[in-house]
């Protein structure tokens, strides 16, 4: 028995042994799967084309995490079915880091404006970082006869169905936040989706669409230009960047809306990869330039570790499932 028993003990030991060093394995895996990483370019799929906030703020932090990581961060624009052509696209793309979605409102409200998607957002993307939160401001053209939100909404209830409201694209924040108003005020307005913000405002500059609700940093400088006029910012506050600008709240109690944004990855994107990611993203964040940059554009900051994005994103989902409810928007 005492043979049996050291015999025991020896296998005892070699498995042991075997478990200790495929967990130091396991545990080296993981750290390599970040040593060497970006060896390769990294794309950034932003899912509209070239002007919009999206867009922009995926090439200032790009830029940074480029200078950061010594790899480039490239823009590849892939609009096209309201976010979805782009953001299936990097659900389908290979979990190692290399390619990155700008995450953005489109993505959570699309979960259930959409009845027939290949993928589920919050399930088949994981939070990275987060980048920044910004307000969408109501605007529309200078030579629009309204100059406030209750002349606004004056207008259109005197003629429903003829304002012509130009969004980013089915299910964006942009085309919710006109919903949103219409469901609360009663108005009707004509739907104008585009294949981004870009488009969108060049048509609305020319006068052949009449009001926007964008994402106030592909805006911002039209408005203060003089080529656009806000009428209001969708926050419950003011913005600085804006001053003398009310929010559409002051003249539709208990109307709100906002956007985010920042990076995720395909489901099964290594953690070593995402941690180092994010430390980029917040170190972008952290940047004076970056952060200057931000501010002009009216943003605060999403700065954090990939679990605090990964709320922003449950919760904007369930948000704006209740506001596509609400409004009865819906898309096949």
């Amino acid at each position: 028995m005492r043979v049996f028993g050291q015999f025991g003990s020896s296998l005892a030991a070699v498995a042991l042994t075997a478990t200790l060093t495929a967990s130091l394995a396991v545990g080296t895996a993981v750290a390599d799967d970040a040593a060497d990483y970006p060896s390769r370019p990294v794309r950034i799929v932003v899912p509209y084309p070239p002007a919009g906030t999206t867009d922009i703020l995926a090439r200032i932090v790009g830029q940074h995490m480029s200078e950061t990581l010594g790899q480039q961060f490239i823009v590849e624009n892939k609009p096209g079915a309201g976010n979805n052509i782009g953001t299936e696209m990097v659900v389908n793309s290979a979990p190692d880091g290399y390619t990155l979605l700008l995450a953005n409102p489109a993505n959570g409200i699309n979960a259930s404006l959409y009845k027939k998607l290949s993928f589920n957002f919050l399930r088949d993307i994981v939070p990275v970082a987060g980048i920044v939160r910004v307000p969408n401001v109501m605007e529309v053209n200078p030579n629009f006869p309204a100059k406030t939100v209750a002349e606004f909404v004056a207008y259109a209830k005197a003629n429903p169905g003829k304002v012509n409201m130009a969004s980013s694209g089915n299910g964006t924040s942009v085309h919710l936040s006109g919903e949103m108003l219409m469901a609360m005020t009663g108005i009707k307005m004509t739907h104008v989706p585009y294949r981004g913000a870009g488009p969108a405002l060049t048509d609305l500059i020319a006068g052949t669409v009449d009001v926007i609700f964008d994402n106030l940093p592909s805006s911002i400088a039209h408005i203060q230009s003089g080529k656009l006029r806000a009428l209001a910012v969708t926050t419950d506050a003011p913005s600085e960047q804006l001053p003398g600008v009310p929010t559409v709240a002051a003249t539709v109690p208990g109307y709100e809306a906002s956007a985010w944004f920042g990076f995720g990855a395909p489901k099964g994107t290594p953690p070593a990869v995402i941690a180092k990611l994010n430390a980029a993203v917040n170190k972008a964040l952290a940047d004076p330039k970056v952060k200057a940059r931000l501010a002009e554009l009216g943003g605060a900051p999403l700065v954090g570790p990939p679990e605090a994005f990964g709320k922003v994103m449950k919760d904007e989902t369930e948000k704006w499932e209740k506001v596509v409810k609400f409004s009865g928007a819906s898309v096949d």
